[in-house]
């Protein structure tokens, strides 16, 4: 393929998707082809995924499977046509958060490698990495109330959702440390500065990809 594909994973609060969004306007300034897509945002499996979490009918597997069927939709019409058309694609979240999150919903590590297998692994990874509750921190002070999935809640770890919220996220974060070597990602520390840490972000890319064979004129 043409394109370039790059993913950006890590806890909620972690800075992933601010991150990623300078990255994409300063791509976009620099006249660079590129597109965006995030996590759970496909339009044809968003009313069963709704559905089902309102009424409490999804099993870890379920909830595993539809996810899946979202990021295929996506990546069939949307990621692969463009990484064929040539162009860096950026992923808010790819398919490292399945194998976090149903990893401790239950669902087999092997199981997820599989049925996520016909997804191409970026080109670069960025795991951004901070303590948990930093992460925390960052989420609750401006989160007046935790939704049921994301606190964790249908996994009986507390009946206190804030508290279930922490446990939830901290097993995530052990699954997100004992993929780093696995899957290669590049390790980016959380907790710095926007703007710096926004700096060391634009050097990875800059120093792994040749920008100028993706740009859509040539500068004079």
């Amino acid at each position: 393929m043409k394109g370039i594909l790059i993913a950006v994973e890590g806890l909620d609060g972690s800075g992933k998707s601010t991150q990623v969004y300078l990255l994409k306007r300063w791509l976009e300034l620099s006249d660079i082809k590129v597109f965006f897509t995030e996590w759970n945002s496909s339009l044809v499996v968003k009313k069963a995924t709704k559905r089902g979490k309102k009424s409490n009918l999804l099993t870890p597997t379920t909830f595993s499977l539809i996810h899946c069927t979202d990021f295929a939709d996506r990546y069939e019409r949307q990621i692969l046509p463009l990484l064929h058309a040539g162009y860096i694609v950026l992923c808010d979240r790819y398919i490292y958060t399945a194998f976090a999150r149903d990893a401790v919903r239950s669902c087999g590590r092997g199981w997820l490698r599989r049925v996520y297998g016909f997804a191409v692994p970026p080109n670069i990874t960025f795991f951004f990495q901070v303590p948990l509750q930093t992460a925390l921190n960052r989420i609750l002070s401006g989160r007046p109330q935790l939704k049921y999935h994301e606190a964790g809640m249908d996994l009986n770890l507390s009946h206190d959702p804030y508290e279930s919220f922490a446990i939830f996220q901290e097993s995530i974060n052990n699954e997100y440390a004992s993929m780093v070597d696995e899957f290669d990602f590049v390790v980016m520390d959380g907790t710095k500065p926007i703007q710096q840490l926004q700096d060391e972000v634009r050097g990875v890319v800059a120093e792994k990809i040749d920008l100028n064979a993706y740009r859509r004129r040539t500068r004079s």
